[in-house]
């Protein structure tokens, strides 16, 4: 589910097609003529780039490349320094001789991280995480770590420095009554019974909110809070002051950050470091209904925060305030209870408190904030048809400009971060190759700064992306793409892909699951297509879906399918397999019982089957209410008319059923629910479960084995020579 979420040829209804072979954007110059198809083992162990963080100056970047190790499939780190002032400059990397992690630059450049290293002459039995704080000069060499927070047993989950560095904002799991930065037994407080008699049980109560959330169970009384210290000579003193203030009646009870996906861009410090300012949602019986996200500030006098959006009872977030102190950028929606509504840009003068809508009049959901350092423009990145650009916003009038900063399709931008002289560091990624970090002068065309992964990926075979547009539901413009091998000879079989949110997008982006070229690398052509509900073509396509989840989008992705055969006369539409995950796994589950002729096989994974033992068993109630338009009581018929379970009747096609067990948005009894319908109608099934994946299959020897599975199912139904004998 989501969260927060975004003509060259015309014939045949309006269908138009854009041909864009990655070569043109992607390195053409990389590519071997000896290379060989991507493998689920190249995906797992490509090279990850991590998000870059600058110094104060400006002048150097710092990011983290994750590998893994194709033997062991173990992931290790390295950091790198970077340069901006020689972008053609050899990174240089970092060794901290120690493991460290949630690197940030402090205001004299020296870095600051976190560890749970234990000194040779330190009495620790049990490692947790610690602030520490390492310089480090130009040429990368280092001196010897320096410890700056350890606070009696207590691990630190993160940290924001003030931008004098004289204070810093600590962050953990702590018990709401506790006044300090940790208290014995976080989280224990309703565990029953005295002493060594007390069993194993959590207890909640009714009006605590969450009992879990996306794959945890919740820790009843204890939340994440952050405490702000000050430090001398880079050592922390005093107790702390916490951000939500005292407890007691009315006091706010909250998750900051917020969870299950809140991070370090829900805490700003003021320019002046007189305040915080954070994101929080109340705690209790309403919040598994509730978007109510709203911006607080805190004066650091340990008195209760102030709600600086409490008349909007819908989405404030990304608090993001100019770098001369007149301004707080942040983002808001406008309808409560829902988690897609569009993302307007914010501004509010802080010294009248006066706030004003800066984006309204343009159509698209902004996802990050930036300021320039002379505090002229903001800049925000947004889904746009089927790319994520970079938008110049002018604070005076809410003028938005995009932005080219890449040849070709901007792909995906991200972690953009403004620069003097109208530099921007930010990293792109695409269908066709990963992440690498960038560097623009004047917000012109960027140059790569890094080369993480792009050798490797040119020495694999290549592929081309074509987008194309076609008249769907309604006679709306739906957009879609379709991935293939490049120069590969004869037909090649069909995959739908499906994808999540259902207010998402499979856009031009790299993804390490539910990527489209490892899938095209086994001799498929993968066709996605942006239905009714997906991001990106403005909120009133996003509100589309909205109590019509089995309707147009199902319209759409029919006649987008048959939009894709028409296109390119080398897809063999005998061969087809549909697939997806989440809302994606819901269609298929969907199309297994209203479109059960037209694939040779399914593969559904994460997928809802029962709506109405989903919305008994699923943790943010206010999505499907939303959705469909109240409670399953209040709309009983509409969650009915959507149902798959209704349909399992008509089920005749092989489908392949993936489930996590610590899943608690689809519960993993959704997927069981449809495997036992297809074993009762003796349709070929499989079932594979990761009893310690969520909703996503994150770890890298768990990816293999999806992908193995997923690779020999599609084979078993797809290819040439064994299609007929399977069935």
């Amino acid at each position: 589910m989501t969260r927060y979420m975004r003509s060259a040829l015309a014939f045949l209804g309006g269908l138009t097609l854009t041909a864009t072979p990655l070569l043109a954007d992607d390195h053409a110059d990389m590519i071997d003529p000896n290379s060989t198809p991507m493998s689920a083992e190249d995906l797992i162990t490509m090279p990850r780039l991590g998000s870059p963080i600058v110094s104060n100056d400006g002048w150097q970047a710092v990011y983290r490349v994750t590998k893994t190790d194709p033997e062991t499939f173990e992931r290790t780190s390295t950091y790198y320094l970077v340069d901006l002032g020689d972008p053609s400059g050899a990174p240089i990397p970092l060794d901290f001789g120690i493991n460290v992690h949630s690197l940030a630059f402090g205001p004299d450049d020296s870095l600051h991280f976190l560890s749970d290293h234990v000194g040779e002459e330190e009495a620790i039995e049990t490692p947790y995480t610690r602030l520490w704080k390492v310089g480090v000069t130009g040429g990368g060499d280092m001196r010897e770590p320096f410890l700056v927070a350890d606070i009696g047993g207590k691990s630190i989950d993160g940290f924001k420095l003030s931008p004098s560095g004289d204070k810093v904002a600590l962050w953990a799991e702590i018990a709401r009554d506790c006044p300090k930065f940790g208290c014995e037994g976080d989280g224990k407080k309703h565990l029953p019974g005295p002493g060594p008699k007390a069993g194993s049980g959590r207890l909640y109560d009714g009006d605590e909110g969450f009992v879990r959330h996306w794959d945890h169970w919740t820790s009843p009384g204890s939340y994440n809070r952050v405490f702000v210290f000050n430090l001398e000579d880079s050592t922390l003193v005093g107790h702390g002051t916490a951000l939500d203030g005292p407890a007691g009646e009315g006091a706010l009870v909250a998750h900051t950050p917020t969870r299950p996906f809140g991070g370090g861009g829900d805490i700003a410090w003021a320019a002046d470091g007189s305040g915080v300012y954070f994101t929080a949602r109340q705690a209790g019986a309403s919040e598994p209904t509730s978007t109510d996200f709203n911006i607080w500030w805190s004066d650091l006098s340990g008195n209760a925060p102030t709600n600086l959006t409490e008349s909007n009872k819908a989405v404030d977030t990304a608090p993001t305030p100019s770098p001369d102190g007149k301004y707080l950028a942040y983002l808001a929606m406008e309808r409560p209870g829902y988690e897609s509504d569009r993302l307007v840009v914010q501004l509010r003068d802080l010294e009248t408190g006066e706030t004003r809508a800066l984006t309204e009049g343009f159509d698209r959901s902004f996802g990050s904030l930036a300021w320039t350092p002379d505090s002229r423009y903001i800049i925000a990145t947004a889904q746009d048809v089927l790319d994520t650009p970079a938008f110049q916003i002018d604070p005076r009038d809410g003028s938005v400009k995009r932005l080219d900063l890449m040849a070709g399709n901007e792909a995906h931008l991200g972690n953009i971060t403004p620069l003097s002289g109208g530099r921007l560091l930010f990293t792109r990624d695409s269908i066709g190759s990963p992440a690498e970090l960038y560097l623009s002068e004047g917000m012109g065309q960027a140059r790569p700064l890094t080369d993480v992964a792009r050798s490797k990926v040119g020495r694999l075979a290549s592929i081309v992306v074509r987008r194309f547009n076609f008249a769907g539901a309604n006679g709306d413009t739906v957009w879609g793409q379709i991935t293939k091998l490049d120069n590969q000879e004869g037909p090649m079989p069909a995959i739908l892909y499906i994808h999540g949110g259902p207010q998402g997008s499979f856009n031009d982006g790299w993804s390490s699951r539910w990527n489209p070229r490892v899938v095209a690398s086994q001799g498929y052509a993968v066709i996605s297509v942006d239905f009714h509900g997906s991001t990106g073509y403005g909120q009133e396509f996003t509100d589309a879906i909205n109590k019509d989840w089995g309707g147009k989008p199902l319209e759409d992705l029919q006649k987008g399918f048959a939009a894709a055969l028409r296109l390119d006369s080398q897809i063999d539409g005998t061969r087809a397999c549909a697939m997806g995950a989440s809302y994606g796994g819901y269609m298929v589950n969907w199309i297994a019982g209203k479109w059960p002729n037209r694939f040779k096989c399914l593969v559904q994974h994460d997928g809802l089957f029962d709506m109405r033992s989903f919305y008994y068993t699923t943790e943010e109630l206010w999505f499907p209410r939303w959705d469909f338009g109240g409670s399953y009581a209040e709309a009983r018929d509409e969650y009915e008319r959507w149902n798959p379970a209704n349909h399992v009747d008509n089920w005749q096609t092989p489908m392949l059923v993936v489930a996590g067990e610590q899943d608690f948005r689809v519960p993993y009894t959704q997927g069981i629910a449809s495997f036992t319908a297809l074993q009762e109608r003796g349709i070929p099934s499989q079932l594979l479960v990761f009893p310690d994946e969520n909703h996503w299959v994150l770890g890298a020897k768990n990816s293999l084995q999806w992908h193995n599975t997923v690779f020999n199912w599609l084979d078993r139904w797809l290819k040439e020579d064994e299609s007929a004998e399977q069935q």
